[in-house]
């Protein structure tokens, strides 16, 4: 039981990691497809997406450890 705990975490950190290296300054999704950064924008499609799941994935994370705290 401990084992699968273990491995949960790392593949929920490996999920937010990737995540959040999408998401990096200066390289985000809209320079990709031909956008700037000279202004300043709201995320939306693609972007918005990442950036809500990146959040849930982060409170999903806490939560799971904070489980692991107390379970052993």
């Amino acid at each position: 039981m401990r084992l699968i705990f273990q491995v949960i975490l790392i593949l929920i950190s490996v999920i937010l990691i990737s995540l959040i290296l999408l998401q990096a300054r200066g390289a985000g999704l809209s320079t990709t497809f031909g956008g700037s950064l000279s202004y300043y924008s709201s995320k939306r499609g693609v972007e918005k997406f990442l950036f809500v799941v990146t959040i849930v994935i982060g409170i999903v994370f806490s939560v799971v450890a904070f489980l692991g705290i107390f379970m052993y």
